[in-house]
């Protein structure tokens, strides 16, 4: 077992020869046995126990084994007392999950506190098992047929070359006992109905069951490289991050994060299945990427599909992805000219009314001069609203907001988040960031000049 063990360590490049490694000891067998063979390999290994007194005297008896273990062993000892049902408490977490990322958190604290270059675990073969069937029974695809990685950042697997038997075999061999966790003995988790239930009934019929699982794991693994190298293709293919620059709002954040080209990805064999991939990390589900899909190949644009916290939306040729625009801007009245503080000090606008002969014509979005004896305060900035029209600088008619932004090839996130500045008569003098209304334009015969800047 030493042997097989020490082939997949290279085969996989788990371990450095000099290298300083954790191992995570329980003092059940699994763990042990890993104790036992890093040791033999002569790596450099401290172990770390956690106590989580859940289990009354039993949890208290695996401590003072592996505490003798290691003393026998010459290997340092770090052990952490944990208050498992409290932190599930306050956390409302259930036991399980909050005695791993307890485990897990200290695990790294203390991995980076020593300089280790890993975590080694002792998941084995009928672990990875346990995982694949779970999760095929729970609904999965390529990455959960994979079930245990041999290496997940620091945390590294170093048995799952190897079963449950070849551990207690190799531990009868070197007459060394383990404790037994007792809720392992029960079927109240449900990898343990997987592990005393399922996993036999599937040996019963065939007894290479485990072994030929696993080996589809293995398989899968090879798999998940292919299809995670053209997910990556048709990333850096499809997807343009950023917004229009020929409608960069001024005003701050449109929440535009990127486009899919709706052209490409259905051209790919499995769209639905690619843009889930694309979409998937904004909290979209596989059953909105095959709606969003349809959509596309319907011909239907302007469809809105929203997760928790981001929405993609349709268009004639893309899918725009972005954060939701909310709607907490409340309207704001300028009844002066001076300085005002937008949205508690993220914007400010400042109004300043000057003599016609300090006028220029910026040519910054941001920076607008108008006629001040044609603008009639008090002003009010609010957000666009259905139905919005105004005159754009240069032209004769009105025009609605919507279809001007339209025109300008802004994105859906831009057109919710675009202010607009009114003023008493309920009149947009300015679509800021982007054009003043041709309706106080400063003329020839301009006498005072209200010059706005929006930083």
């Amino acid at each position: 077992m030493i042997k097989t063990v020490s082939d997949y360590i290279a085969a996989h490049k788990l371990l450095a020869p000099y290298g300083k490694y954790l191992v995570a000891l329980s003092g059940g067998a699994d763990s042990v046995a890993l104790l036992l063979v890093l040791c033999r390999l002569g790596y450099s290994i401290e172990a770390v126990h956690c106590n989580f007194h859940l289990r009354g005297d039993e949890s208290d008896r695996d401590e003072h084994f592996v505490t003798n273990l290691c003393l026998r062993l010459g290997v340092v000892l770090h052990k952490v007392h944990f208050d498992t049902r409290e932190y599930a408490a306050v956390r409302k977490q259930s036991i399980e999950l909050a005695a791993r990322n307890l485990r897990y958190g200290y695990f790294e604290q203390l991995r980076s506190d020593i300089g280790a270059d890993g975590i080694c675990v002792a998941h084995h073969r009928d672990d990875l098992v346990e995982t694949v069937l779970m999760n095929i029974v729970r609904g999965t695809g390529i990455h959960g047929m994979v079930g245990i990685r041999p290496r997940n950042g620091y945390i590294l697997r170093p048995l799952l070359c190897i079963g449950r038997s070849d551990i207690e075999h190799f531990l009868a061999e070197q007459h060394q006992d383990y404790v037994t966790d007792s809720t392992n003995l029960e079927d109240d988790a449900t990898r343990n109905v997987f592990r005393h239930h399922v996993v036999p009934l599937l040996q019963s019929i065939n007894p290479a069951a485990v072994e030929n699982i696993a080996g589809t794991a293995r398989l899968m693994t090879d798999v998940e490289t292919i299809y995670n190298t053209d997910i990556d293709r048709c990333r850096r293919e499809f997807v343009v991050t950023g917004g229009n620059k020929d409608c960069a709002m001024a005003s701050g954040s449109n929440g535009l994060e990127f486009r899919i080209m709706a052209d490409r990805l259905l051209l790919h064999p499995v769209p639905s299945t690619v843009l889930y991939e694309l979409i998937s990390p904004y909290g979209f589900s596989g059953v909105q990427a095959s709606g969003i899909i349809a959509s596309l190949a319907a011909g239907n644009t302007g469809k809105v599909f929203r997760s928790s916290s981001y929405t993609a939306v349709t268009c004639r040729d893309c899918i725009e992805v972005g954060k939701t625009v909310t709607s907490n801007f409340a309207p704001m009245r300028l009844l002066v000219d001076g300085i005002y503080v937008i949205n508690g000090g993220e914007k400010k606008i400042n109004l300043e009314i000057t003599g016609s002969g300090a006028a220029e014509i910026s040519r910054c979005p941001d920076v607008v001069t108008l006629d001040a004896d044609k603008v009639k305060f008090p002003l009010t900035l609010r957000r666009v609203e259905n139905g919005d029209r105004f005159r754009p600088f240069g032209m004769k008619g009105s025009k609605l907001v919507s279809d001007f932004m339209t025109d300008a090839k802004c994105s859906y996130f831009e057109k919710q988040s675009q202010l607009v500045l009114l003023d008493s008569t309920d009149t947009i003098i300015w679509l800021v960031g982007r054009r003043t209304s041709d309706v106080c334009k400063v003329q020839a015969d301009t006498k005072n000049i209200l010059k706005i800047y929006f930083s």
